[in-house]
Parts: C-alpha cells; structure tokens; sequence
C-alpha cells in the first residue's frame, strides 16, 4: 500500500509544465491583481463622486442581481467554448485592453458631472449603466481566468508552488505601492501641505495604475498555456448541474464562504482616515510586520506535508480571527480606540502576530478551489470550471449583494456624515468604523468555520485523485494523436 500511494505521487508530482518565463508572466498577473488604489474606491465614491449611501445600495442590488442572472448563460458560453488558443484565453485575450479602456469611464467621473449633488440623476444614470455594462464584461473575464488558472498545469504541487511564488513576489516587487502613495497623499492634502486636487489625484492614479495592471495581465494571457485535457464532446448544461450537484469538496467551500459572508465590516483605511486621522498610518502599522509576511510562504511547503490542507485552512481562520477579537477588546476599553498612541502599537502586534498565517491564507484556499475543479473531472470525466465556478459563486454573490447594501445603509446609520472633514466624526460613528473594521466582522462571520471541519479530501484520496486524473488524461492525448494520424491516412 506504502509502495502504490509513493507511486500516485511520483505520477502526480514528478513534472513541471511551467517554465521560467510564464511563471515570470504569471507572477506578473498576480502582482498586477492588486497593483491598483482599489482600497480607496468608497472614498472616491463618497467624497468625490458623491453618490448617497441609500442610492449606492440600490445600485449595488440592482447590478448584483445582474451579476447573479449573467453568470448562469455566461458560464454555459465559456464551459463549451472550443478553440485552438483554448478554452478561456480567447475571451481573456480580445477583452482584456477595451475593458481596460473602457473601465477608464469610472475614474472620469468627476469630470463628466462636476460639482454636483449626490442626487443628481444624469449622474446616477450614468453611474447605474457603468456599472451594469462593467459587470457583464467582468463576468466574462473572471470566469475565464479562474478557468486559466485551474488548467495552467496538471501537477497540484506545481500549482501551489506558483501560486506561492506569485504571492511573496508580488509583495516583495510592491504590489502596494500604489495604494501606499495614495495614503500619504491624501493625508497632505486633507492637511493642506499640497495643494491639489482630491479629484485628480484619484484620476491619475486610477487610469495610471489601471493600464500598467492591465499590460502585465495580458502579457500573462499572451504566453501562457491550458495545459490540462479538456473533453473533446463539450458538456451539455445538464451535465453541468450534474457536475456541481456530486462535486463534495466546491460544497463545502459554498457552505463555508456562506456562512463567513454575513460579515458586516468597512475597510480599515476609513478606520485610519475618520477616527486616527491619517491615511498612511495603515501603512506604517504594517512595517513591522513585513518580513513575517515574506517569510511566511517559505513554511507552507512544509506545512503542507506535515497537515492536510483542511487542518491549515481551520487553523488560518481561527488564528486570525482570535488576533482581531483580541484588538476589539482592548481598543474598546476606555475609548482606547480614538487613541493613536495606544492604538498604533497594538495594531503593529497584530499585524506582526497575523502575518504568521499570510503564506498559508493566500496559498490554501486558492489551491482547495483549483482541487474542487479536478474532483469534478474526476468524478464525471469532463471539466466544467466555468460553470463549476459559477456555482460556489452564486449562493455567496446573492448574500454579498445584501449584506454590501446592508454595509451601505449601516454607514447611514450609525450617524457617519459624507464629506465631513476627518477627525471630526461624532464619537459613536468613530466607535462603529473601529468596530466594523475590527470586531464585528469577525463576529459576524464565524459561523464559516464549521463547514471546513467536514472537507472530504484528505492526502490519500487526493494522491488516488491525481493519479487516475493523470491515467485518463495520458489516454485521451494517445486516442486524439490517433484519431489525427487516422484523419491524415
């Protein structure tokens, strides 16, 4: 028995697919995902733009609920796409520069409507039909890349190890940077020691870092390769529902990211802004942690054969877990939370004490998603990543689109006035951004734990998996060099 399960993994582990320069590209990608000023959208929204919080929930239904009718035939489309450049890079290859283009219109905004009311209907319009249009384009690409990155190579552990190395790259090359600058100067001009605009600012930085993301990811499109066998028959929508009604492992997934996605929270960095007063304060508070974070990728390999990746996956949720309650507690003592003297020190332990989990958070639950798409092959003989997708998507997609209304119309709530200048929040509003950048949200969404003691693959039915996986797809590729010989005779 020890002899066989050496021999699975020998199968499944003894080659790599992927060379220097796509995993270079591939690296890029990553680094590209977050190489934007995305953290600071709600602020663009709220203080330049100027859209209401109960118009933007509305919005965030109405284009949700697109989003949940768009996915069920997107998916369909891209699952029976067949091409000679593959399955998903065609969709990723001629979408990718007018999308970018054309997501340029968001950050234009302002000027298209200057200077006027937050309830300025050709504004709203225009807003609403940006981002119904935006969303259906997106759908399209993300679908297709999740699809890409699932069949860049048949190997898991090269898997794993790409995606890694992409992590701890794109941190160490400063996929941050952007959002870093974007914090230092939003504190100078708030404090008046520059005198720009808050609006070009967020122009420039957003159509700057949106096209160099975006060269880097197509680049990635351009040279990178499916490399894993799809069926040459495509599947049938039926066969589709099937794959996802018997696929154990995306269920639990489903379940888990339900559960978690009743969290209500706000981002920390308004946290920063209206309460300590200074956007680049989140910045200085991570410096601490930052070789931890590096460091952090380099035990996941060892982790991973010490632990099945279930153990890893609970153990992340609850160590960082425990390391917010723990800040909640203490900044809400004595209105501790309002003090930067205090609070800065404490957030610098979190950060340092969390980031002992940052390799295995970034790296496990992307690889468990990639292992729900070969199970299905597996299990059914065909792939439907696209559709697969889709459905761990779809549940979660509903419940978001609540629970981001819910977030907005909180926000009018607890007495958060848009516009204001920072620091000058009502006490009770500070209180809530602490709480709903630290405590509530991990409070509200510790039910996602239970489901992720139930995942059903441990290393012995994954070596087994790998190995079947990697028979069937050898003797599909000798059938079609066959059936190519044959049609040349």
């Amino acid at each position: 028995m020890a002899t066989q399960e050496k021999a699975n993994r020998t199968i499944v582990r003894g080659r790599r697919y992927v060379g220097k320069a796509e995993t270079i590209a591939y690296i890029a990608q990553d680094f590209a995902d977050s190489f934007s000023i995305g953290k600071y959208q709600n602020r663009f929204i709220w203080d330049v733009v100027g859209i209401d919080f109960k118009i933007n929930a509305a919005v965030t239904l109405f284009t949700g609920a697109w989003d949940v009718i768009n996915d069920t035939f997107i998916s369909a489309i891209v699952d029976r796409t067949r091409t000679r450049w593959g399955k998903f890079r065609p969709y990723l290859i001629w979408m990718k520069m007018p999308l970018t283009l054309f997501g340029m219109l968001f950050w234009f905004t302002p000027i298209f409507f200057p200077n006027t009311a937050p309830t300025y209907l050709p504004k709203l319009i225009y807003y609403f039909a940006f981002n119904i249009i935006n969303e259906t384009a997106n759908t399209f690409m993300s679908i297709s890349k999740t699809g890409l990155l699932s069949t860049i190579t048949p190997n898991p552990e090269e898997r794993v190890r790409l995606i890694s190395q992409a992590n701890l790259f794109s941190r160490f090359l400063g996929e941050q940077l952007p959002e870093w600058i974007m914090g230092i100067l939003i504190d100078l001009i708030n404090s008046k020691a520059v005198k720009w605009k808050l609006q070009n600012l967020f122009i420039g930085m957003g159509a700057a870092t949106a096209i160099l993301s975006s060269l880097m990811t197509f680049w990635f499109y351009m040279v990178s390769k499916e490399r894993v066998m799809q069926s040459v028959e495509k599947p049938s929508i039926m066969q589709g529902f099937k794959a996802i009604l018997n696929n154990k492992p995306l269920l639990i997934i489903t379940l888990s990211d339900f559960f978690a996605g009743f969290s209500i929270g706000q981002s920390r960095s308004d946290y920063y802004i209206d309460v300590l007063g200074s956007a680049s304060l989140q910045t200085i508070v991570g410096i601490p942690a930052y070789p931890i974070l590096n460091l952090s990728y380099l035990w996941v390999a060892p982790l991973r054969r010490r632990f099945t990746s279930k153990t890893l996956w609970v153990i992340e949720d609850l160590w960082t877990d425990i390391c917010w309650l723990v800040v909640f507690g203490v900044g809400s003592i004595n209105k501790n939370f309002m003090s930067r003297k205090f609070m800065i020190p404490t957030m610098m332990i979190e950060e340092f004490v969390e980031m002992f989990v940052y390799g295995v958070r970034h790296t496990i639950p992307e690889e468990l998603r990639n292992e729900a798409m070969d199970y299905c092959e597996w299990k059914n003989g065909y792939r439907v990543e696209a559709m697969t997708g889709v459905a761990k998507s779809l549940v979660t997609k509903i419940q978001g689109i609540i629970m981001s209304s819910v977030t907005n119309l909180v926000l009018s709530k607890i007495g958060y006035v848009q516009g204001k200048k920072i620091g000058t929040q009502s006490d009770k509003a500070k209180w809530w951004l602490f709480a709903l950048g630290t405590g509530i949200p991990i409070i509200t969404s510790s039910l996602g734990i239970i489901p992720k003691l139930f995942y059903p693959i441990n290393n012995q039915v994954r070596d087994r998996m790998y190995a079947d996986l990697a028979e069937r797809r050898k003797a599909i590729a000798e059938q079609m060099d066959a059936d190519k010989v044959e049609a040349q005779v």
